[in-house]
């Protein structure tokens, strides 16, 4: 997709006016660039699906900290890339998509002709550095690939990957010396200190092989790399800019000039290549988490003796066959967003193992896996909820290595604990919950062939780690207090839900008496529900109630990245009893139309720094993952048909084909979806059960291919923002009387058919049976 300079809303190729399904493919409709609101928390480079590189230009080099003083404007950054910057500082191997926190940005590599620098230099001085200009007229990023023109030197970059290894054509003017810079000191949330060690081999005239060891949100980061070039090395050195203290007897070479052997704190290297020929360059380079073995291996499996152009074309067709699980119609702008929004649910987890199947786990040993795929970049608080259950329909295979993947990450924790926020062989705690447990949880619910005594073991010791997050405090008073952690109320609420997970598998498996200790906690949502008031509330361990409580500020009232209008509908697992927590049906009802329309004044969001006016229905926060079921509450109201109205407005409204699209992070895939899910035209409000509920269609026609070679199409034939109404639901020809569908019924395919209307059909109320699951009957 060619990014043209002008708004935002002319972002779409000429090659989108082109007959809908009958010309293109489905990569054709990825739209790389859509990101969030001003953050850019996206990179439009090139990656395949699931792959570790991703490879991606970085536009500016803010600092996570100074000195140990937080700069805000690091936040921008979570990607790397900023749409609104003129510079490249250089294109680096691995970033992170749509996270509201940030790492890696390892190997960065930018060519260039002229005198050395081996400074990035600033945004507001680029000729202080090696970084260059550039125009969104001469970028295109498209899946796979991504092409642009550095003006100052006018080199043009051209980057495509596999899965370990990113490739690079660099084009010189001719008769212009071709270089490049390798820097090693680069990190997206840099800060001074960062890298621990950096080593760099010359092993001949076109290879290099090395490592660096970074602290940052990956704890200890081990990235070996193995770099081919097309051309022979002419000179070379580097610049170390931190001084080595104690050098030992290093210092009888000259090492910083064609000395084969280079390593240090901060280390930056330059290369200069015989340009005879003024053919291109090109740069292969190849990633381990093990070791520069590894890397040599997966160099030269997945690229060696294959060119530039090769590599291209084989990425194109991992993308489309990958997007093609789904064909749909529609118009222009829905396909970019359906097919853009499926592209980000391919991008993570990543895969997380050399081609011989070794990688190293969170011991920080080097394992060797034969049965499964090891993966990483597990996002769990924001994932669980929609990103794996999607897999679970379009991904099982996949998916079934992720949750192999998740157990194999607790047998090596010293704290036997399933992932949290795990990348790079790390942990790094991000975020409340053990939410890990509903993926495994789900997966088995779904039929995925995953060990189930492993899974309940490894669940069990997940949510009895007595010093993890209060869970101590949770277990002795059925409650997180709110004098022990800011975040108590919120905590309490996902513990509940996670807890839950593990009392269905282990009813599931007859082991009752673990289901009734998990029932019981799984109900511990009740103790933080005041009645007289009709919200969650957070309370000390004396269980006195907080005072002067807010049902609407986002800080200091008990919960994170949220406020209790919100957070009180959080209880996907028991929504009969939410209901009558909150005084019946029609409160319910009531308080569900007033988060949707009542208005929120800014001063209640306005130190958020991923929540902005553009991400609001109301007080309702799509934006943020506690919110996503919370359209589809209503299936379980007298007034189920809100649920079509509301669902439509927020795919209307929070995701859009421009620049700045997504209303708020993607977070690894999880807001991209609930999108994709949505417009299929069911959710999984409760993941651990083997029901989607049924909201509205969002298109008229999609069809699903499935892993067992069945097919499932969804046919909405006069769905419109006019008709966003379900009159009725036909499965197989036959009447379909159901608020939700199973599992079974997805893949067993066919044809669920939606008659849709301008105007809801009250009569189409859900009862007994027919209701999706709530542990309350």
């Amino acid at each position: 997709m060619r990014i043209k300079k002008t708004t935002a809303c002319n972002l779409l190729l000429c090659l989108l006016s082109l007959p809908v399904m009958a010309q293109v493919k489905p990569a054709d409709y990825v739209n790389p660039i859509i990101g969030t609101n001003g953050m850019g928390h996206t990179f439009p480079g090139a990656c395949v699906p699931h792959g570790i590189v991703q490879l991606s230009p970085d536009t500016d080099t803010i600092p996570h900290n100074v000195n140990g003083v937080y700069q805000p404007r690091a936040y921008e950054y979570c990607a790397g890339y900023q749409y609104k910057d003129s510079t490249i500082v250089g294109f680096s191997h691995t970033h992170l998509s749509g996270t509201g926190h940030s790492d890696l940005g390892d190997i960065l590599i930018m060519p260039f002709t002229g005198p050395l620098q081996t400074n990035p230099g600033t945004a507001s001085d680029p000729d202080s550095g090696y970084r260059s200009r550039f125009s969104h007229n001469t970028e295109v990023a498209r899946p796979g690939y991504y092409e642009v023109m550095l003006s100052d030197d006018a080199i043009k970059v051209q980057l495509t990957t596999t899965e370990r290894v990113g490739i690079h054509k660099y084009t010189y003017p001719v008769g212009a010396s071709q270089k490049i810079i390798v820097d090693l000191n680069h990190a997206i949330y840099n800060y001074d200190g960062k890298v621990l060690w950096a080593n760099l081999r010359v092993e001949n005239d076109t290879l290099l092989t090395g490592y660096r060891i970074t602290n940052g949100w990956s704890r200890v980061n081990y990235t070996y790399f193995a770099i081919s070039f097309s051309k022979s090395i002419k000179k070379y050195g580097y610049e170390d800019k931190q001084k080595i203290a104690y050098n030992g007897f290093w210092r009888r070479f000259k090492v910083n000039e064609n000395f084969p052997e280079i390593g240090g704190r901060k280390v930056v290297s330059y290369f200069e290549f015989d340009d005879s020929d003024n053919k291109p360059l090109e740069i292969k380079v190849a990633l381990s988490g093990v070791s520069t073995l590894g890397a040599l291996k997966n160099l030269e499996a997945e690229a060696s003796g294959r060119t530039f152009d090769e590599l291209t074309i084989q990425a194109a067709e991992k993308w489309n066959k990958e997007l093609s699980v789904i064909e749909a119609h529609g118009d222009k702008d829905k396909l970019t967003m359906l097919y853009t929004s499926l592209y980000h649910t391919l991008i993570n987890p990543s895969v997380y193992a050399d081609v011989d199947g070794q990688y190293r786990g969170v011991d920080q040993a080097v394992h060797q896996t034969k049965d499964f795929m090891n993966y990483t970049v597990f996002s769990v608080w924001d994932t669980y909820r929609a990103l794996h259950p999607l897999f679970n329909i379009i991904n099982r295979e996949r998916n079934t290595d992720m949750v192999k993947s998740m157990i194999a990450h607790s047998q090596q924790s010293v704290h036997k604990a399933l992932p949290v926020w795990s990348h790079m062989g790390n942990e790094n705690w991000c975020m409340i919950g053990y939410h890990s447990v509903s993926v495994l949880s789900d997966a088995i619910a779904k039929g995925l062939p995953v060990d189930k005594d492993q899974s309940l073991k490894a669940m069990i010791s997940s949510s009895s780690i007595p010093y993890y997050d209060h869970t101590d405090e949770y277990m002795k008073l059925g409650y997180v207090p709110f004098d022990q952690s800011a975040s108590a109320a919120s905590i309490t609420l996902e513990y509940a839900y996670d807890d839950w997970t593990i009392y269905k598998l282990a009813q599931s498996m007859g082991n009752q008496k673990v289901a009734d200790e998990y029932k019981k906690r799984a109900l511990s949502y009740r103790n933080l529900f005041d009645k007289e008031l009709g919200f969650a509330r957070p309370r000390y361990a004396d269980g006195t109630w907080k005072p002067a409580f807010s049902l609407l500020n986002t800080h200091g009232e008990g919960f994170i990245e949220g406020n209790s209008w919100n957070y009180s509908f959080y209880v996907p697992h028991d929504v009969n009893g939410l209901i009558e927590m909150m005084g019946g049906d029609s409160r319910f009802i009531n308080k569900l139309d007033s988060l949707f329309s009542m208005h929120l004044p800014d001063e209640f969001f306005a130190h958020t720094e991923d929540v902005t006016r553009e991400g609001l229905l109301g007080t309702y926060v799509h934006g943020n993952e506690p919110s996503h079921h919370i359209p589809y509450l209503y299936m379980w109201s007298s007034k189920p048909w809100k649920t079509q109205y509301w669902i439509r407005e927020i795919m209307n409204r929070m995701y859009r084909n421009n620049i700045d699209g997504l209303c708020g992070n993607d977070d690894c895939g999880q807001m991209s979806a609930w999108y994709v899910l949505s417009a299929m035209g069911f959710y999984p409000v409760c993941p651990g059960t083997d029901q989607y509920v049924i909201g509205a269609p969002y298109l008229p026609y999609m069809k699903l291919t499935l892993e067992n070679g069945k097919e499932l199409v969804i046919k909405a034939d006069k769905v419109s923002d006019k008709n966003r109404y379900v009159k009725s639901v036909k499965l197989n020809g036959k009447p379909y009387h159901k608020a939700f569908i199973g599992q079974q019924d997805i893949m067993n395919g066919g044809e669920l058919t939606f008659e849709m209307s301008s105007q809801p059909n009250k009569q189409r109320i859900f009862k007994g049976e027919n209701r999706p699951y709530s542990l309350s009957e």
